[in-house]
């Protein structure tokens, strides 16, 4: 994590609340790329995704950090200084 983002210390949770994009499941939509919030386990759909969930998340709630729930990838992502991240 970079030393600038602050926010690192706010995550609480790493596990998903589910397999899939919480908001997309309940309305019967598709998602292209899943992320999960390292505050609270919300799974949202990405920003290529038609409805971008994990976004809107973050406006709603100020959560500020994301970790891809894709197979493999270890990236996430602080929306409040725009910095990725690899491998927490």
């Amino acid at each position: 994590m970079p030393d600038q983002c602050e926010h690192f210390s706010q995550i609480q949770i790493r596990t998903p609340r589910t397999d899939g994009c919480e908001e997309c499941m309940r309305t019967g939509d598709t998602w292209v790329h899943l992320r999960t919030c390292l505050t609270c386990g919300h799974v949202g759909c990405c920003d290529q995704s038609k409805n971008r969930h994990a976004t809107r998340h973050f406006h709603a709630t100020q959560h500020p950090i994301i970790r891809s729930k894709e197979p493999g990838e270890t990236w996430g992502w602080c929306y409040v200084d725009q910095q990725f991240f690899d491998s927490i």
